[in-house]
């Protein structure tokens, strides 16, 4: 069995839609439904016409006909049954059989006769399996829906809960905002004197203020040295000029006192005025001289 060709036409044989399963040419298929009407004899019961190359198997359907065509080798049982389940097709997705509503349900009813034949050939179906193929209703496809479903309803959740998370920051935020400016305005109000330590500055006895006001007195040089011969002048000169150099009066306040010079020896006391506490500074100057007066070494202790 091999089906050329599916068509639904007018009284007149004007082609409505057709779906061919093998290829032909637009201009054959037209030539072949316009000269189909002609080929009914007039009064006959049969469902089928055959030309020389052809068989028409047809239906009429309402004021039109469906037919298919066949070649002439086919099996004219399984023709027949084959157009009985493209009019219940037909009849099932149509509303009425009329030109408009075959036209608007022109793609659908294009689409059923592709699941009804194949390539020219027979598919073993029944109008509910082509109704569930046109429904496009699958399992594994229903599936996959109630799992999109699940991940959408997840996903909602997970969005609410990071929201209500969100919020209780923003709660917790503002009330910390609001806790420590309270505190900063309760410590102003509530404001205490706090202690300081104040580092007091040793206080001098009068004493030791006494002792660093009065300057030391140096041990004053005569203004001739040692003389050999008749040398004199440069030398003394540069006897009296190392003396002055080296006497600097120390006026700097040990910190621990003193012991007071023994009484043994007033000639190196000065004329100070005593009082509780007495410091006595003194100095010792050794030079040693060549014989012509030069300086060798200087000590002062």
């Amino acid at each position: 069995m091999v089906v050329l060709a599916a068509s639904i036409c007018t009284r007149s044989g004007k082609p409505v839609i057709s779906r061919q399963f093998r290829d032909m040419p637009k201009s054959r298929i037209e030539s072949l439904l316009t000269s189909f009407p002609k080929l009914i004899p007039a009064g006959s019961q049969h469902t089928s016409v055959e030309t020389a190359d052809v068989r028409y198997v047809y239906q009429p359907l309402e004021d039109l006909y469906i037919l298919i065509i066949t070649n002439k080798a086919s099996n004219i049982l399984q023709d027949i049954d084959t157009l009985h389940l493209f009019a219940r097709v037909t009849s099932d997705m149509c509303r009425s059989a009329d030109e408009k509503e075959i036209h608007r349900n022109a793609f659908e009813l294009l689409g059923a006769f592709d699941e009804i034949v194949s390539l020219g050939y027979r598919e073993q179906v029944n109008l509910m399996q082509i109704r569930s193929v046109l429904e496009m209703e699958s399992h594994e496809e229903k599936i996959q829906e109630i799992i999109a479903r699940n991940k959408e309803a997840e996903a909602k959740e997970e969005l609410k809960r990071r929201a209500k998370q969100l919020e209780m920051q923003r709660r917790e935020q503002s009330r910390r905002q609001q806790g420590g400016g309270g505190n900063i305005g309760g410590g102003v109000s509530g404001y205490s004197s706090v202690p300081r330590f104040e580092v007091t500055e040793p206080v001098r006895t009068p004493a030791a203020t006494a002792v660093s006001s009065v300057p030391v007195k140096a041990p004053a040089f005569k203004n001739a040295g040692m003389k050999l011969g008749a040398k004199k002048g440069k030398q003394a000169d540069l006897i009296d000029a190392l003396a002055g150099e080296l006497v600097t009066p120390n006026t700097s306040i040990p910190n621990t006192p003193a012991r007071a010079a023994s009484p043994d020896r007033p000639r190196f006391q000065s004329n100070v005025e005593q009082e509780s506490v007495h410091i006595t500074v003194r100095e010792q100057l050794s030079l040693t001289l060549n014989q012509t007066g030069g300086l060798k070494s200087l000590s002062l202790k």
